[in-house]
């Protein structure tokens, strides 16, 4: 029965656990009964966090005669695409291929070997605009099954060897990487080849030009989503070999520079930041960033976090910085406060919808009516407060919000524009009152399930934002709060490895403590490594880095399989069967980077640690594929074009070493403010020379040699661990960097 999610990690398995509809999680077992029984499979996907996966599981999944006619029917799977994205990927492809479009809940009907004959999104209770019923459907699956199984079985079988050619197109994507072909290129084929990247990535920068929208912000129209891979490649190409004041670098460099701000500016004054709290909400229904689909996802929060700490270093515009680091401070502390579990993972998002006497009202708790806004705010500052709001753009009703109990539609808070000085003291004075009043209502409800992968990312931007309010914090109370942004980053890095790693291999999620279902993807493994070097390079604690080192190996030999990069180590038959025998991984990106890219990066980050060009050339053939994509398709592609920025770059390696912390900090802060995001740090502060009684030991080869001696600190800055003479200064150092 439905008590089978009863112990699953998935909060969004255990919210169906008390449906009347008979729902077994996805495995064998569930194929092997519809096998036994000869009836179709029906498997739905969908998130905690998914305001329409609600509203069917109301309509639909909780009517008893529904239930009892799928019972009849079907063997009914019950999916959350953020535990299993393997299984979402793959019936999403069937669902886009079948309908033309794709989305959650998502709805498919298949073969009890796992190939799909039927496929759609969400389905009402009845017939509306040409939309038939879920009943509707669910009858006609039926009736197909009974009366025309030849049919049936052939058309999933069309479908199964289209879904097949779609992975052939991705193994070309990303060619196939032997060991006798990792050698890098030198010479002239090397300089062209550069050269040909270089023309790739200005090109994409004119494409996603040519896709702004220059009047509120980010790129496309209606509904709009946080940009964040094509955000850090921007940021990258506006950053890397120089400084933004100096002649070198791409002559698209200020052009970048300039998409990055005006996206990152927009997005921060807008309703898709929660303005009383911090953190992002998922996307917005329109163009101005006013109306937001509430739901705050991990995986977006954590990419929008480190992009903000970044923005905060390099940004041009006083103005601008400010707000990025406010915005780098209140999304940590969001992180920290809201979704932190037990042991210091974090949770994998908050809902979109707040149950409100027994309604699901979405946005819920974040509306407000102007009456609202005056009811919490001082009465002398209520209509200053409210004016430097564009309660009309975020007005819900037009954009079919969910009305409360009493029948009100609310606004979001919106400014859609740059608050002078004096309008953001006044804000900042009294949104401690919105967010008191705020706190007392009804709360949207947590998805506790840990995710690696997402939290390997988190673990990487809370150490970048630990380390930008450390360099940027002027006073104690700024220095205490990067130190606990950083402790809540190890945190996290000590959960993953504890909780979630078993021997060499690691699982992807885990809750109230506990690893449960599938091994982690080729996505976890390279997520949880780029965490790990990330808070080894603010940190100098080799534990990271050597953790780091052995997820980059058991990640070749778990995902590259005869040559062949792989999404899954291990992959279910009915998947296989649904899109054939042969796989290859995606190296496009969709809301969180993909594992093709992330794995790239962090095979770039070891070979320069390391000085190992065997895992430099293979991260070099791993992004062969943004010749093919980057100018035509920017946007699915901007973690892989970052990590191309930064192979272009060199990158740069620095290792600083000496025996007094506050010179080794004052020289790692120069690097960072001079450096850019391909830079790559290695730290250590030693023992001086006559107290040591041991040679200096390390584990980080660009590390070895580095010996300070009696020395307060000396930085090396090397290119392909061939390095300059050692600098003792800030000014020296920066001066270095900025000067190559």
């Amino acid at each position: 029965m439905a008590g089978r999610l009863q112990g699953e990690a998935s909060a969004y398995l255990r919210q169906h656990a008390g449906n009347p509809v008979d729902w077994w999680p996805f495995g064998d077992e569930a194929f092997a009964e519809a096998r036994r029984r000869n009836v179709p499979v029906f498997i739905s996907v969908g998130y905690a966090a998914c305001h329409w996966c609600h509203v069917m599981a109301h309509e639909s999944f909780e009517d008893p005669a529904t239930a009892a006619f799928l019972k009849e029917n079907f063997v009914s799977i019950k999916v959350d695409r953020e535990e299993r994205p393997d299984v979402d990927a793959v019936y999403m492809a069937a669902t886009q291929a079948m309908t033309g479009q794709g989305g959650w809940p998502m709805s498919v009907f298949t073969l009890p070997d796992g190939r799909t004959f039927y496929a759609g999104t969400y389905f009402p209770p009845r017939p509306v605009q040409g939309m038939p019923s879920f009943r509707d459907v669910l009858e006609a699956v039926a009736s197909a099954w009974k009366d025309r199984p030849d049919e049936v079985r052939e058309s999933a079988g069309q479908l199964a060897a289209h879904l097949a050619s779609a992975q052939q197109g991705n193994r070309r994507l990303l060619g196939t990487v032997l060991d006798t072909g990792l050698e890098s290129d030198t010479g002239d084929d090397a300089a062209a080849e550069a050269e040909a990247s270089h023309r790739v990535l200005s090109g994409a920068v004119e494409t996603l030009a040519g896709l702004e929208d220059r009047q509120f912000g980010g790129f496309g129209g209606a509904p709009k989503f946080p940009p964040s891979t094509v955000l850090r490649f921007l940021l990258a190409h506006a950053g890397t070999g120089a400084s933004r004041e100096a002649s070198a670098g791409p002559a698209t460099a200020s052009e970048a520079a300039e998409l990055a701000d005006r996206t990152l500016g927009a997005m921060a004054r807008s309703a898709l930041y929660d303005q009383l709290e911090g953190g992002f909400a998922r996307y917005t229904v329109d163009r101005r960033w006013a109306v937001p689909h509430f739901e705050k996802m991990l995986y977006d929060n954590v990419q929008l976090l480190s992009l903000y700490a970044q923005w905060a270093r390099t940004a041009g515009d006083p103005g601008d910085r400010r707000l990025a680091l406010r915005v780098t401070r209140e999304t940590a502390d969001w992180m920290i406060g809201r979704l932190r579990v037990e042991g210091g993972g974090f949770a994998s998002s908050l809902d979109a919808d707040t149950v409100i006497e027994g309604h699901r009202v979405e946005g819920g708790t974040y509306s407000w009516t102007p009456g609202q806004l005056r009811e919490a705010l001082d009465p002398g500052h209520a209509q200053a407060v409210l004016d430097l709001l564009d309660l009309e753009s975020g007005n819900m009703a037009a954009h079919g919000g969910t009305p409360g109990p009493d029948g009100s539609i609310g606004s979001t808070l919106h400014f859609g524009r740059a608050l002078s000085a004096s309008e953001e003291e006044l804000w900042l004075r009294h949104r401690p009152s919105l967010l008191a009043a705020r706190n007392r209502r009804p709360q949207p409800e947590r998805d506790d399930k840990v995710v690696a992968g997402w939290n390997g990312l988190a673990v990487g931007a809370l150490a970048s934002a630990a380390v930008v309010l450390a360099d940027m914090g002027e006073g104690t109370a700024e220095k205490e709060e990067a130190a606990r942004v950083l402790r809540a980053a190890e945190d996290a890095a000590s959960y993953l490895l504890h909780v979630h790693r078993a021997g060499p291999t690691l699982r992807r999620v885990s809750h109230d403590g506990r690893a449960q279902g599938i091994e982690g993807l080729l996505e976890d493994y390279a997520a949880v490594a780029e965490g790990l070097f990330t808070l080894y390079a603010a940190t100098g604690n080799e534990q990271w880095y050597t953790e780091a080192e052995a997820l980059v190996h058991a990640a070749e030999q778990r995902f590259l399989v005869a040559g062949v990069l792989q999404d899954t180590a291990v992959r279910p038959n009915q998947l296989a069967n649904a899109q054939g025998a042969q796989a290859a991984a995606d190296p496009l990106d969709g809301p969180t980077p993909s594992g093709a890219a992330l794995f790239a990066g962090v095979l770039l980050t070891y070979s320069a640690y390391s000085g190992s060009l065997r895992h430099r050339a293979l991260a070099q053939a791993l992004l062969r594929h943004v010749e093919v994509v980057g100018a035509q398709a920017p946007q699915a592609a901007g973690w892989a074009m970052s990590v191309l920025q930064f192979l272009l770059d060199g990158p740069r390696e620095l290792a600083v070493a000496g025996t007094d912390a506050a010179a080794v900090a004052d020289l790692l802060r120069a690097a960072r403010d001079a450096g850019g995001p391909g830079l790559v740090i290695a730290s250590r502060i030693a023992a001086p020379a006559a107290e040591a009684g041991t040679a200096f030991e390390t584990r980080v080869p660009l590390m070895e040699g580095r010996d300070p001696g009696s020395a307060a600190a000396l930085a090396y800055l090397c290119r392909g661990m061939v390095c300059r003479r050692p600098v003792s200064s800030a000014a020296e150092l920066s001066a270095l960097i900025t000067g190559e």
